[in-house]
């Protein structure tokens, strides 16, 4: 009997602890919003531990963790949520950027960027000044600012012109310039 309530409890743990973790999953991550109050896009970020923990009472309680537009308009009535609660993908960033580079082609060398790798590998852009940029230094708030004025990068050229760049030393250049 006392086996059989164990298995009984690791079951039940083992499926909150999946419940928690597909929430905090769905809820990670950087999100562009459009501000209800100025209707231009915001950066935010969802408390994603909080909404996870919140599931344990029946329904996932959103709010936010941070805003580009905050501190000064903290105390808004955070109505965004309800951009992320209709969409939690459609706003994430990440999703965005996929969505975007699908079935382009980099602006350097013209081959198809491919699937996706965000923790290694990523694609990068292409500045209209000809330099490229990684998305880790584009603020979420202006990636649809961003995505309007920059091309596609795969990451070896973007690689390529960060050391020609960076390092100009240490390459020996044959002519390929972005």
């Amino acid at each position: 009997m006392v086996t059989l309530i164990l298995v009984a409890g690791a079951i039940i743990l083992v499926a909150a602890l999946v419940v928690l973790g597909s929430v905090f999953w769905k809820y990670s991550g950087d999100r562009v919003i459009t501000c209800p109050e100025n209707e231009r896009p915001a950066g935010v970020k969802v408390d994603a531990g909080h909404a996870s923990l919140s599931v344990l009472g029946g329904k996932a309680d959103l709010r936010l963790k941070s805003c580009s537009r905050w501190p000064e308009r903290q105390d808004c009535g955070q109505q965004c949520l309800r951009q992320i609660e209709a969409s939690p993908e459609g706003c994430l960033v990440r999703h965005i950027l996929t969505q975007w580079y699908e079935g382009k082609n980099c602006a350097v060398c013209g081959k198809p960027i491919g699937e996706i790798h965000w923790v290694e590998r990523k694609p990068a852009l292409l500045s209209p000044e000809r330099a490229t940029v990684e998305w880790q230094d584009v603020p979420a708030e202006k990636v649809p600012e961003v995505l309007e004025s920059h091309q596609p990068v795969c990451f070896n050229c973007h690689l390529v012109n960060s050391m020609v760049t960076q390092h100009p030393e240490l390459v020996l250049d044959r002519g390929r310039h972005v």
